[in-house]
């Protein structure tokens, strides 16, 4: 694989390599192909995402911040073990952060922005009747990043970027075991029905509905058969 040395026309929406690389490694965390507890290089994260040393040096700070990773001098870069002690700290967090998001982005969306709540949520249904996985992880990450933009609130935001790859994390490893994944997602699509139609109570509570959930699924892996 040829190493990226700036971004092609296909990853225009990334404004710096460093974002680039910092997508390409998170998304391999999440979705489980780097292992929690494994340790890999720079070199090999490099050759991995087709992405120079630097770029990857500057987005391992920014997942080891998020706590996706543990940089260890000399040894290289430990993937982060999951702990749902943590996680549920998390989410007494998140609960409160994503209710505010919810409901400024409600009232704060652009049209644009709204047309595109409105399709998040009409293609979170589709995802619900086809039990579609990987469509339903891309629509949330789409979903979280555009709340965020919506609510206009920097400070909301840098929480939110916190938070969420540990969530997405969490969630992928455990899903198939206790997550029913239509009805979660038909809980998104009402959060991002609620912003489309600028409805602030709504949203806020279709927030709660859906931080309910994602409670009871958390405490649920407690009696998964992997645990």
């Amino acid at each position: 694989m040829a190493i990226v040395t700036e971004p092609a026309n296909d990853e225009a929406g990334y404004a710096t390599l460093t974002d680039l690389a910092y997508q390409r490694i998170e998304e391999d965390i999440v979705m489980l192909k780097l292992k929690p507890g494994s340790i890999v290089s720079e070199a090999q994260l490099s050759k991995r995402s087709g992405i120079g040393r630097t770029p990857i040096r500057e987005a391992l700070q920014r997942l080891a911040h998020a706590g996706l990773v543990v940089i260890l001098p000399r040894r290289g870069i430990l993937i982060s073990e999951i702990d749902i002690r943590s996680q549920l700290q998390l989410l007494e967090v998140r609960r409160e952060v994503e209710r505010l998001v919810a409901g400024n982005a409600a009232e704060r969306a652009s049209k644009t922005e709204r047309d595109r709540f409105q399709g998040i949520a009409d293609e979170m249904l589709h995802a619900a009747e086809t039990d579609d996985d990987r469509a339903f992880l891309r629509l949330d990450g789409e979903l979280n990043d555009l709340s965020v933009a919506a609510s206009r609130n920097e400070f909301a935001a840098k929480s939110m970027q916190l938070m969420q790859p540990l969530s997405r994390r969490f969630w992928f490893i455990h899903y198939q075991e206790v997550a029913d994944l239509p009805h979660c997602a038909r809980l998104h699509a009402e959060v991002a029905r609620s912003i489309a139609d600028g409805d602030r109570a709504g949203a806020c509570a279709a927030s709660d509905q859906l931080l309910d959930y994602i409670e009871t699924f958390t405490r649920a892996t407690l009696d998964s058969p992997r645990r």
